[in-house]
């Protein structure tokens, strides 16, 4: 089947690549004429594993190509996915759909005449919802027979295009049968492997990837919550994530204390979704959702704060060593970033502030120049005062912490992720501190 995807930012290019991979002949959309050149040589605008070698096999095959001519979509097939990013806006929170509406405004020309019985536009990007219904609204007045189903995507950075070929459940929501079975036609090879699929509304199917992801965002805060108390009575939140994951009814996924969330997808969903609850005068909900994002946000105080005390009460005269600034491994994203929001408060604090990454150091220093960066993890932490690791690169759980004595001035690591040995560290002659963990310090 010949798919279009409107949209080549991070879904788009793992969709557009990995529906290719299913047996698809696949057109990717996009304005940005640089990016659709450097697709169209299958190089990825960003670091996600997997996705580099999907391009190159489809597009030496020829069966992805990419365009920046809504005309040519319009005329390489009946189904078009939009997969365009839906940013929040920084006044009230909520999705900025600009963006969806400009890619349906691209077709919307090109549809009338164009000789396809049924056009079938299926939304991927995360909206509010009643948004299915406005854009099928207009839709039908290009195409009558046309349709706007939604079909929300589920992807993980660090392992995206896992989640796009072996998903744990594919939901759409559509308002006839005819969508639902080419829908069917297009994932036939996927439900064949037993992935399940949940027919819905487009209504249901707008709320699910908010849900989900709120959901989750709850997880994270909730035992962050947990670790503030930990500090105050002298518990091991550790421990105490142990034995509540044990819960069949509760799990250990989304238990880790620490940093807490960043990146593209859960703040600005639950600020959305908070958002969608008070237009729909549900403002209890919407307190909840707040909530939630509230004691993510203040985890890094607290770590910038715990970095102080650590450092002698004073940041003043202080080297301090970043280990990580993407915003979880695996990624070079560095969008709110939890590791660069605290280099960046300890900067202002009045620190020198080195920030090593395995991936991400360029897009940190565009992001903040104001930062040193380093290639090498030694030479971040050359005579530094305190360390902080703050993105759980498995890279830096190998590190040797005697080596790693030798080149700081003082052995003062803060784990901000609970992912380090603290036996192996103290034993090298560290001072080891973390989050929810206050008999280490």
């Amino acid at each position: 089947m010949r798919l279009t995807v409107i949209g080549t930012g991070y879904v788009g290019a793992v969709h557009a690549a990995c529906m290719t991979e299913i047996g698809h002949e696949v057109l990717g959309v996009d304005t940005d004429a640089e990016r659709i050149a450097g697709l169209t040589c299958a190089r990825p605008p960003f670091r996600e594993p997997g996705l580099s070698e999907i391009l190159r096999r489809a597009v030496d095959a020829g069966t992805l190509r990419f365009t920046t001519s809504p005309a040519e979509a319009a005329r390489f097939g009946d189904t078009h996915f939009i997969c365009v990013g839906t940013p929040q806006d920084p006044d009230s929170g909520v999705a900025d759909l600009r963006y969806v509406d400009a890619a349906l405004d691209g077709l919307l020309p090109h549809l009338r005449g164009s000789g396809y019985r049924r056009v079938l536009v299926v939304g991927k990007s995360t909206v509010p919802v009643g948004t299915a219904g406005r854009l099928a609204a207009r839709l039908h007045v290009a195409a009558q027979d046309g349709e706007v189903a939604w079909n929300p995507e589920f992807l993980r950075e660090g392992c995206a295009v896992r989640d796009a070929l072996r998903p744990e459940r594919i939901v759409v929501g559509v308002r006839s049968d005819q969508a639902e079975a080419r829908l069917r036609e297009i994932y036939a090879p996927l439900l064949q492997e037993g992935t399940p699929f949940i027919v819905t509304d487009p209504a249901t199917a707008e709320l699910v990837k908010l849900a989900s992801n709120s959901f989750l965002a709850t997880k994270i805060s909730f035992i962050n919550a947990m670790a503030e108390i930990c500090d105050a009575t002298g518990a091991d939140v550790l421990t105490l994530a142990e034995a509540m994951g044990q819960d069949s009814r509760i799990g250990p996924r989304f238990l880790a204390p620490g940093l807490g969330y960043g990146g593209s997808c859960l703040p600005k969903d639950i600020r959305a979704f908070a958002a969608l609850a008070d237009e729909l005068g549900q403002g209890r909900s919407a307190a909840l959702l707040r909530q939630v994002d509230e004691i993510n946000t203040r985890q890094r105080t607290r770590c910038v704060d715990l970095a102080q005390r650590l450092a002698g009460g004073s940041f003043a005269d202080r080297n301090i060593a970043v280990l990580g600034a993407s915003f979880k491994p695996h990624s070079d994203d560095v969008r709110d970033s939890p590791a660069l929001a605290v280099a960046n408060a300890v900067r202002r604090r009045g620190a020198q502030v080195r920030v090593h990454d395995p991936e991400a150091v360029d897009n940190a220093r565009a992001a903040y120049p104001a930062l040193q960066f380093a290639l090498d993890v030694t030479k971040a932490c050359e005579k530094a005062d305190v360390v902080l690791h703050l993105t759980e690169w498995p890279q830096y759980q190998e590190l040797d912490p005697a080596a790693l004595a030798a080149v700081v001035r003082t052995p003062a690591m803060v784990d901000a992720r609970n992912t380090l040995d603290p036996a192996a560290w103290r034993a090298a002659g560290w001072t080891l501190c973390a989050p929810g963990r206050p008999r280490l310090g």
